[in-house]
Protein backbone atom coordinates (compact mmCIF):
# COMPACT_ATOMS: atom_id res chain seq x y z
CA UNK A 1 0.00 0.00 0.00
CA UNK A 2 1.59 3.44 -0.88
CA UNK A 3 1.79 5.60 2.10
CA UNK A 4 0.06 8.39 3.00
CA UNK A 5 1.50 12.11 2.22
CA UNK A 6 1.06 14.84 3.59
CA UNK A 7 -0.95 17.69 0.68
CA UNK A 8 2.20 19.30 -0.58
CA UNK A 9 4.11 15.84 -0.55
CA UNK A 10 3.86 15.55 -4.21
CA UNK A 11 6.00 11.69 -4.49
CA UNK A 12 4.54 8.45 -7.06
CA UNK A 13 4.74 6.11 -4.33
CA UNK A 14 1.82 3.63 -6.25
CA UNK A 15 2.03 -0.03 -5.33
CA UNK A 16 1.76 -2.93 -8.05
CA UNK A 17 -1.78 -3.53 -6.71
CA UNK A 18 -3.10 -0.08 -6.79
CA UNK A 19 -1.31 0.54 -10.08
CA UNK A 20 -2.47 -2.42 -12.04
CA UNK A 21 -3.78 -0.15 -14.59
CA UNK A 22 -0.23 0.93 -15.25
CA UNK A 23 1.55 -2.44 -14.77
CA UNK A 24 -0.84 -3.87 -17.87
CA UNK A 25 0.22 -0.96 -20.39
CA UNK A 26 3.69 -2.76 -20.28
CA UNK A 27 4.71 -5.44 -22.39
CA UNK A 28 6.79 -8.06 -22.69
CA UNK A 29 9.73 -9.32 -26.03
CA UNK A 30 10.06 -13.12 -25.22
CA UNK A 31 11.57 -15.42 -27.71
CA UNK A 32 11.52 -14.13 -31.19
CA UNK A 33 13.64 -10.43 -32.90
CA UNK A 34 10.26 -8.24 -32.39
CA UNK A 35 9.96 -4.88 -34.97
CA UNK A 36 10.09 -1.29 -33.99
CA UNK A 37 6.49 -0.98 -34.11
CA UNK A 38 5.48 -3.45 -31.33
CA UNK A 39 8.13 -2.19 -29.06
CA UNK A 40 8.01 1.74 -30.02
CA UNK A 41 6.83 4.25 -26.76
CA UNK A 42 6.36 1.03 -24.64
CA UNK A 43 7.34 -0.11 -21.38
CA UNK A 44 9.30 -3.37 -21.42
CA UNK A 45 9.13 -5.46 -18.36
CA UNK A 46 11.95 -8.04 -18.47
CA UNK A 47 16.04 -8.56 -17.75
CA UNK A 48 17.77 -6.06 -20.48
CA UNK A 49 20.51 -8.59 -20.60
CA UNK A 50 17.92 -10.97 -21.81
CA UNK A 51 15.41 -8.24 -24.13
CA UNK A 52 18.11 -6.68 -26.36
CA UNK A 53 19.10 -8.97 -27.86
CA UNK A 54 15.59 -9.37 -29.32
CA UNK A 55 15.16 -6.07 -30.04
CA UNK A 56 15.54 -4.13 -33.36
CA UNK A 57 18.86 -3.26 -34.71
CA UNK A 58 19.97 -0.03 -35.96
CA UNK A 59 16.30 1.59 -34.61
CA UNK A 60 17.77 3.69 -32.18
CA UNK A 61 19.04 7.50 -32.71
CA UNK A 62 20.27 7.95 -28.39
CA UNK A 63 20.60 5.66 -25.81
CA UNK A 64 20.43 7.15 -22.02
CA UNK A 65 21.61 4.41 -19.68
CA UNK A 66 21.92 4.94 -15.82
CA UNK A 67 23.04 1.18 -14.84
CA UNK A 68 23.65 0.85 -11.70
CA UNK A 69 26.50 1.86 -9.38
CA UNK A 70 29.35 -0.15 -8.13
CA UNK A 71 27.62 -0.36 -4.65
CA UNK A 72 25.27 -2.91 -2.69
CA UNK A 73 22.13 -1.14 -3.36
CA UNK A 74 18.08 -2.53 -3.34
CA UNK A 75 15.90 -1.35 -6.21
CA UNK A 76 12.60 -2.14 -4.59
CA UNK A 77 12.90 -6.80 -4.86
CA UNK A 78 16.01 -6.65 -6.55
CA UNK A 79 19.51 -6.16 -4.43
CA UNK A 80 22.71 -5.02 -7.04
CA UNK A 81 25.93 -6.52 -4.72
CA UNK A 82 29.32 -4.46 -5.40
CA UNK A 83 31.46 -6.11 -7.57
CA UNK A 84 35.34 -6.61 -7.71
CA UNK A 85 36.73 -4.17 -10.36
CA UNK A 86 37.02 -6.53 -12.77
CA UNK A 87 33.80 -8.05 -12.05
CA UNK A 88 32.13 -4.70 -13.02
CA UNK A 89 34.32 -4.31 -16.05
CA UNK A 90 32.57 -7.42 -17.26
CA UNK A 91 29.45 -6.63 -16.12
CA UNK A 92 29.57 -3.06 -18.02
CA UNK A 93 30.93 -4.64 -21.16
CA UNK A 94 27.88 -7.17 -21.37
CA UNK A 95 25.46 -4.61 -21.35
CA UNK A 96 27.30 -1.83 -23.75
CA UNK A 97 27.77 -5.02 -26.38
CA UNK A 98 24.28 -5.88 -25.77
CA UNK A 99 22.73 -2.40 -26.65
CA UNK A 100 25.65 -1.22 -29.35
CA UNK A 101 23.08 -3.26 -32.02
CA UNK A 102 20.21 -1.21 -31.38
CA UNK A 103 21.85 2.12 -31.97
CA UNK A 104 22.16 3.97 -35.64
CA UNK A 105 25.58 4.41 -36.78
CA UNK A 106 24.85 8.09 -36.21
CA UNK A 107 23.36 8.12 -32.91
CA UNK A 108 24.98 8.88 -29.45
CA UNK A 109 24.79 7.01 -26.00
CA UNK A 110 25.06 8.76 -22.63
CA UNK A 111 26.10 6.33 -19.79
CA UNK A 112 25.74 7.87 -16.09
CA UNK A 113 27.99 6.64 -13.23
CA UNK A 114 29.85 8.23 -10.10
CA UNK A 115 33.41 8.39 -9.67
CA UNK A 116 34.42 5.23 -8.76
CA UNK A 117 32.84 3.24 -11.59
CA UNK A 118 33.61 7.06 -14.20
CA UNK A 119 36.98 5.41 -15.27
CA UNK A 120 35.44 2.10 -15.95
CA UNK A 121 33.06 3.50 -17.94
CA UNK A 122 34.89 5.58 -19.52
CA UNK A 123 37.53 2.96 -20.72
CA UNK A 124 34.80 0.21 -21.85
CA UNK A 125 32.81 2.80 -23.88
CA UNK A 126 35.71 3.28 -25.88
CA UNK A 127 36.10 -0.21 -26.94
CA UNK A 128 32.07 -0.01 -28.54
CA UNK A 129 31.96 3.88 -29.48
CA UNK A 130 33.78 7.19 -30.07
CA UNK A 131 33.96 9.13 -26.80
CA UNK A 132 33.19 12.52 -27.39
CA UNK A 133 33.44 14.02 -23.35
CA UNK A 134 32.66 13.49 -20.21
CA UNK A 135 29.97 15.39 -18.19
CA UNK A 136 30.46 16.63 -14.59
CA UNK A 137 27.42 17.18 -13.03
CA UNK A 138 27.23 18.72 -9.54
CA UNK A 139 24.57 17.16 -7.08
CA UNK A 140 22.80 19.15 -4.43
CA UNK A 141 22.17 17.03 -1.76
CA UNK A 142 24.94 14.23 -0.66
CA UNK A 143 25.66 12.82 3.02
CA UNK A 144 28.70 13.89 4.46
CA UNK A 145 31.81 11.85 5.64
CA UNK A 146 33.86 11.56 8.69
CA UNK A 147 37.23 11.38 7.42
CA UNK A 148 36.63 12.51 3.68
CA UNK A 149 35.20 15.10 1.00
CA UNK A 150 31.64 14.64 0.48
CA UNK A 151 30.42 13.27 -3.10
CA UNK A 152 28.71 16.14 -4.57
CA UNK A 153 29.49 15.49 -8.30
CA UNK A 154 28.66 12.59 -10.90
CA UNK A 155 29.45 11.58 -14.47
CA UNK A 156 27.94 11.37 -17.56
CA UNK A 157 30.08 10.08 -20.67
CA UNK A 158 28.64 10.71 -24.02
CA UNK A 159 30.08 9.02 -27.15
CA UNK A 160 28.73 8.45 -30.69
CA UNK A 161 28.61 5.61 -33.25
CA UNK A 162 30.56 7.50 -35.91
CA UNK A 163 32.21 10.94 -36.87
CA UNK A 164 28.55 11.49 -37.97
CA UNK A 165 25.82 12.46 -35.01
CA UNK A 166 23.12 14.99 -34.27
CA UNK A 167 24.38 17.90 -31.61
CA UNK A 168 21.88 20.83 -31.49
CA UNK A 169 24.21 23.60 -29.67
CA UNK A 170 21.31 26.16 -29.57
CA UNK A 171 18.66 23.55 -28.29
CA UNK A 172 20.68 23.53 -24.87
CA UNK A 173 21.66 26.80 -23.82
CA UNK A 174 21.74 28.48 -20.32
CA UNK A 175 19.98 31.25 -19.24
CA UNK A 176 22.01 33.49 -16.40
CA UNK A 177 21.76 36.48 -14.00
CA UNK A 178 24.34 39.01 -15.36
CA UNK A 179 25.87 40.18 -12.42
CA UNK A 180 28.19 42.82 -13.84
CA UNK A 181 26.19 43.88 -16.84
CA UNK A 182 29.05 45.34 -19.14
CA UNK A 183 27.80 47.75 -22.09
CA UNK A 184 29.09 49.19 -24.71
CA UNK A 185 28.21 52.72 -26.26
CA UNK A 186 25.49 52.65 -23.80
CA UNK A 187 24.02 49.19 -24.83
CA UNK A 188 24.17 45.69 -23.04
CA UNK A 189 27.47 43.68 -24.36
CA UNK A 190 26.55 39.86 -24.66
CA UNK A 191 23.29 39.98 -21.90
CA UNK A 192 19.57 41.08 -22.89
CA UNK A 193 18.09 43.72 -20.58
CA UNK A 194 14.46 43.22 -19.37
CA UNK A 195 12.01 44.40 -16.93
CA UNK A 196 12.29 40.97 -15.21
CA UNK A 197 16.20 41.60 -14.77
CA UNK A 198 19.40 41.40 -16.82
CA UNK A 199 20.00 38.22 -18.48
CA UNK A 200 22.51 36.35 -20.48
CA UNK A 201 22.15 33.00 -22.72
CA UNK A 202 25.64 31.23 -22.81
CA UNK A 203 26.78 28.13 -24.35
CA UNK A 204 26.79 25.08 -22.34
CA UNK A 205 30.08 23.24 -20.80
CA UNK A 206 30.93 19.75 -19.73
CA UNK A 207 30.38 20.89 -16.11
CA UNK A 208 26.42 21.37 -14.65
CA UNK A 209 25.62 23.06 -11.73
CA UNK A 210 22.01 23.67 -12.28
CA UNK A 211 20.58 20.40 -11.73
CA UNK A 212 18.23 20.00 -8.44
CA UNK A 213 17.81 16.07 -7.45
CA UNK A 214 14.01 15.53 -7.30
CA UNK A 215 12.59 15.54 -3.96
CA UNK A 216 8.96 15.53 -2.34
CA UNK A 217 7.35 18.52 -3.21
CA UNK A 218 8.66 17.97 -6.78
CA UNK A 219 5.67 16.98 -9.45
CA UNK A 220 8.32 14.19 -11.04
CA UNK A 221 9.31 12.45 -8.04
CA UNK A 222 9.08 9.00 -7.39
CA UNK A 223 10.51 6.73 -4.44
CA UNK A 224 13.15 5.68 -6.37
CA UNK A 225 16.29 5.34 -4.86
CA UNK A 226 18.29 7.12 -7.64
CA UNK A 227 15.81 8.75 -9.84
CA UNK A 228 17.48 11.49 -12.15
CA UNK A 229 15.61 14.91 -12.75
CA UNK A 230 13.83 15.23 -15.86
CA UNK A 231 15.87 18.25 -16.76
CA UNK A 232 19.16 16.62 -17.00
CA UNK A 233 17.64 14.03 -19.18
CA UNK A 234 16.25 16.61 -20.87
CA UNK A 235 19.52 18.74 -21.73
CA UNK A 236 20.90 15.61 -22.94
CA UNK A 237 17.79 14.41 -25.18
CA UNK A 238 17.56 18.15 -26.64
CA UNK A 239 21.09 17.97 -27.88
CA UNK A 240 21.85 14.64 -28.92
CA UNK A 241 18.11 14.03 -30.76
CA UNK A 242 15.70 15.47 -32.95
CA UNK A 243 11.85 15.62 -32.95
CA UNK A 244 10.24 12.31 -34.15
CA UNK A 245 13.75 10.45 -33.43
CA UNK A 246 13.80 6.81 -31.47
CA UNK A 247 15.40 7.15 -27.79
CA UNK A 248 16.41 4.07 -25.76
CA UNK A 249 16.86 3.53 -21.72
CA UNK A 250 18.27 0.08 -21.38
CA UNK A 251 17.89 0.65 -17.25
CA UNK A 252 14.62 2.70 -17.21
CA UNK A 253 14.09 3.11 -13.62
CA UNK A 254 11.01 5.14 -12.85
CA UNK A 255 11.05 6.16 -16.63
CA UNK A 256 12.17 9.79 -16.46
CA UNK A 257 13.93 9.72 -19.94
CA UNK A 258 10.33 8.03 -22.04
CA UNK A 259 8.76 10.47 -19.48
CA UNK A 260 11.07 13.55 -20.95
CA UNK A 261 10.72 11.52 -24.44
CA UNK A 262 7.32 12.13 -24.51
CA UNK A 263 7.10 16.21 -23.64
CA UNK A 264 10.14 16.98 -26.00
CA UNK A 265 8.30 15.14 -28.69
CA UNK A 266 10.28 11.95 -29.37
CA UNK A 267 9.54 8.30 -29.31
CA UNK A 268 10.54 6.01 -26.70
CA UNK A 269 11.24 2.54 -25.28
CA UNK A 270 12.93 1.16 -22.33
CA UNK A 271 13.26 -2.00 -20.58
CA UNK A 272 12.84 -2.07 -16.80
CA UNK A 273 13.47 -5.55 -14.46
CA UNK A 274 10.88 -4.16 -11.27
CA UNK A 275 7.17 -4.40 -12.19
CA UNK A 276 6.82 -1.18 -8.97
CA UNK A 277 9.17 1.03 -10.90
CA UNK A 278 7.21 0.18 -14.42
CA UNK A 279 3.95 1.30 -12.86
CA UNK A 280 5.57 4.37 -11.79
CA UNK A 281 6.99 5.25 -15.06
CA UNK A 282 3.61 4.16 -16.77
CA UNK A 283 1.63 6.29 -14.66
CA UNK A 284 4.02 9.18 -15.25
CA UNK A 285 3.90 9.14 -19.03
CA UNK A 286 -0.14 9.11 -18.33
CA UNK A 287 0.29 12.37 -16.55
CA UNK A 288 2.48 13.91 -19.33
CA UNK A 289 -0.30 14.40 -20.99
CA UNK A 290 -1.67 16.89 -19.61
CA UNK A 291 1.41 18.39 -18.14
CA UNK A 292 4.37 18.75 -20.53
CA UNK A 293 6.75 20.71 -18.09
CA UNK A 294 9.95 20.21 -17.19
CA UNK A 295 11.28 22.08 -13.92
CA UNK A 296 13.59 24.75 -14.97
CA UNK A 297 13.31 24.55 -18.82
CA UNK A 298 11.61 27.40 -19.43
CA UNK A 299 11.03 29.69 -22.77
CA UNK A 300 13.23 27.39 -24.61
CA UNK A 301 16.71 27.92 -22.37
CA UNK A 302 18.00 26.08 -19.10
CA UNK A 303 17.68 28.30 -16.16
CA UNK A 304 19.46 28.14 -13.10
CA UNK A 305 18.66 26.97 -9.89
CA UNK A 306 16.84 29.04 -7.42
CA UNK A 307 15.15 31.10 -10.04
CA UNK A 308 11.39 29.87 -10.12
CA UNK A 309 9.98 33.42 -9.48
CA UNK A 310 12.22 34.69 -12.87
CA UNK A 311 11.04 31.47 -14.80
CA UNK A 312 7.74 31.92 -13.97
CA UNK A 313 7.73 35.57 -15.13
CA UNK A 314 9.09 34.85 -18.58
CA UNK A 315 6.64 31.99 -19.23
CA UNK A 316 4.59 32.72 -22.51
CA UNK A 317 6.84 36.04 -23.33
CA UNK A 318 9.05 35.99 -26.54
CA UNK A 319 11.76 34.15 -26.36
CA UNK A 320 15.65 36.11 -25.39
CA UNK A 321 16.95 33.38 -27.63
CA UNK A 322 16.24 32.35 -31.02
CA UNK A 323 15.76 28.91 -30.33
CA UNK A 324 17.38 27.38 -33.22
CA UNK A 325 18.41 23.60 -33.34
CA UNK A 326 21.90 23.51 -35.70
CA UNK A 327 23.08 20.21 -36.69
CA UNK A 328 26.69 20.14 -35.51
CA UNK A 329 28.37 18.58 -38.58
CA UNK A 330 31.92 17.70 -37.78
CA UNK A 331 34.63 19.62 -39.58
CA UNK A 332 32.75 22.41 -39.83
CA UNK A 333 33.78 25.79 -39.49
CA UNK A 334 33.58 27.49 -36.20
CA UNK A 335 30.23 28.71 -35.17
CA UNK A 336 30.32 32.22 -33.57
CA UNK A 337 27.19 32.01 -31.26
CA UNK A 338 26.09 36.08 -30.55
CA UNK A 339 26.27 35.99 -26.60
CA UNK A 340 30.28 36.24 -26.95
CA UNK A 341 31.15 32.63 -26.69
CA UNK A 342 32.95 31.22 -29.70
CA UNK A 343 32.59 27.60 -30.50
CA UNK A 344 35.30 25.53 -31.32
CA UNK A 345 35.13 22.31 -33.06
CA UNK A 346 36.29 19.92 -30.41
CA UNK A 347 34.07 16.85 -30.60
CA UNK A 348 37.03 14.32 -30.29
CA UNK A 349 37.09 10.52 -30.02
CA UNK A 350 38.53 8.20 -32.19
CA UNK A 351 37.06 4.77 -34.34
Amino acid sequence: MASEKTGRNKTINTSVSEGTIYLNRCISVNGRQDSLENVLDKTILGDTFHVCPLLPRDSVDLIIADPPYNLTKSFNNTTFSRKKESDYEEYTRQWLGAVKPLLKDTGSIYVCCDWETSLIIGRVLGEYFCVRNRITWQREKGRGAKANWKNGMEDIWFATSSNNFTFHLNAVRIRKKVVAPYRVDGKPKDWTESENGNYRDTCPSNFWDDITIPFWSMAENTAHPTQKSEKLIAKIMLASSSEGDVVFDPFLGSGTTSVVAKKLHRHYFGVELEPQYCVWAEQRLALADADAEIQGYVDGVFWERNSLSEQKSKAGEASIASGRHDRKTIGNPVEFIPDGDEVADTAGGSE
